[in-house]
């Protein structure tokens, strides 16, 4: 064998290895790499999506105690029940205070309940200085309970000045036993 053609047969025999290590080493490593990458990329996207759903909980968590928060704020505004002659009283002691005297005041027989509170409203009719009545309103806003001025007709008493007879229906609102 010359060298010339010791060095052709030793070409196509590195070329033969060559395209042998290609096929059998290099392109399934290389499909193995790829498949890696793919699953890799999936498991990034899922646990990116977890991070996000980790967030999300956190806030809902965050949410779910300011409102808590809000709703034990509410209830501590709520008196029970037994309570309403106290408010009555208050409500009495107010006016008197105010100079507005009390035509009449009744319970409403229409009591709503609502999902853990009751609503009870009051028919009052008050007479007494515009400024009195006014004062009388700032005052009832300033008790810690929770209470919502419904219906209110003012008119002027005739022959007198400054003179306001008020009929309103003003509702309490309480916490319910059961709720």
């Amino acid at each position: 064998m010359t060298s010339g053609v010791r060095k052709i047969v030793f070409f196509f025999v590195l070329l033969g290895i060559t395209f042998v290590a290609y096929r059998f080493m290099i392109r399934p490593a290389n499909k193995h790499l790829s498949e890696q990458k793919t699953r890799l990329q999936s498991k990034l996207d899922k646990l990116s999506k977890l991070e996000k759903a980790t967030a999300t909980v956190e806030n809902f968590s965050k949410e779910l105690e300011q409102l808590q928060e809000a709703i034990d704020f509410f209830e501590s505004k709520l008196p029970p029940t037994e309570q309403i002659d106290q408010v009555l009283q208050d409500v009495t002691l107010i006016g008197q205070k105010q100079g507005v005297s009390r035509k009449t005041i009744r319970r409403l027989s229409t009591t709503e309940d609502n999902n853990g509170y009751v609503e009870q409203p009051l028919s009052m009719k008050l007479e007494g200085n515009f400024n009195s009545f006014y004062s009388f309103l700032l005052a009832l806003e300033k008790l810690p309970r929770i209470m919502k001025v419904r219906q209110l007709r003012l008119e002027k008493v005739k022959g007198e000045e400054g003179i306001v007879s008020a009929d309103f229906v003003v509702s309490i609102f309480f916490q319910d036993k059961a709720g």
